[in-house]
């Protein structure tokens, strides 16, 4: 492929995610998502699924967020992370990934290991998820690098997933174009928009509009020379 359709944080927005596809050229884009497709929106285990049949069918790319990261350190510690990952949408996620409703009495371990049982297929897929892509100029990455690094690839997998303002105020010396999503740009823009947001030197690419919170999802296909086209679709 010689273009890249990259996708920003869609968070369980189904609807959205699909609208936005419509505007994909699988012919000639290769899809790419930033992360975050679980927590807060409504179908967070259908935005799973569909993501698995397009890296099946079309070798699409899912990066790993930290919402992703989030889900399976609750799996991994249920008791302590429960109320924790409840509080940034995880609810949503779980119930979405369960094939079957559940006793409200059920205990966090009792739930995880639900969740492990039924959502096996989803859980592996989300497991295999990649911290960045590169190709050519281009970074694509959740959140971002330690740019005081020699080598960006030596960054940290938590930064990769929850870096802001280190990296979105950096020096970026490294000769590559970041593409991200993890902070939604209203925090980013001055004028509080939901729009794309650049960095001074055009450097780094933030396309998380904060759909989930009733921002924007954005599509932005990407040549060799940089952004060709943009697409938006508004909560």
């Amino acid at each position: 492929m010689d273009k890249i359709f990259a996708v920003g944080d869609i968070h369980g927005e189904l609807a959205l995610f699909e609208s936005l596809l419509t505007h994909w050229q699988p012919e000639k884009e290769r899809l790419l998502s930033v992360g975050d497709l679980i927590d807060r929106g409504p179908d967070p285990g259908a935005v799973v699924r569909k993501a698995m049949r397009l890296t099946r069918e079309h070798d699409a790319i899912f990066l790993r967020g930290n919402h992703e990261n989030m889900l399976l350190d609750w799996l991994a510690e249920p008791n302590e992370k429960m109320m924790y990952y409840i509080s940034q949408g995880g609810m949503e996620t779980i119930e979405s990934l369960l094939k079957h409703k559940h006793d409200a009495k059920m205990t966090p371990g009792e739930l995880a290991r639900c969740v492990e049982e039924e959502a096996a297929a989803e859980l592996a897929f989300i497991r295999e998820r990649p911290y960045y892509y590169e190709w050519g100029d281009f970074v694509f990455v959740h959140a971002g690098v330690d740019l005081t690094l020699a080598d960006w690839k030596e960054t940290s997998k938590h930064d990769m997933v929850w870096i802001r303002e280190p990296f979105q105020e950096g020096t970026n010396k490294t000769g590559k174009t970041f593409v991200v999503g993890h902070t939604p740009t209203e925090a980013l823009n001055p004028d509080g928009s939901p729009a794309i947001w650049y960095n001074a030197d055009r450097s780094i690419i933030d396309i998380d509009g904060g759909a989930v919170f009733g921002g924007a999802l954005h599509g932005v296909v990407i040549g060799s020379n940089g952004i060709e086209q943009t697409y938006t679709k508004k909560a």
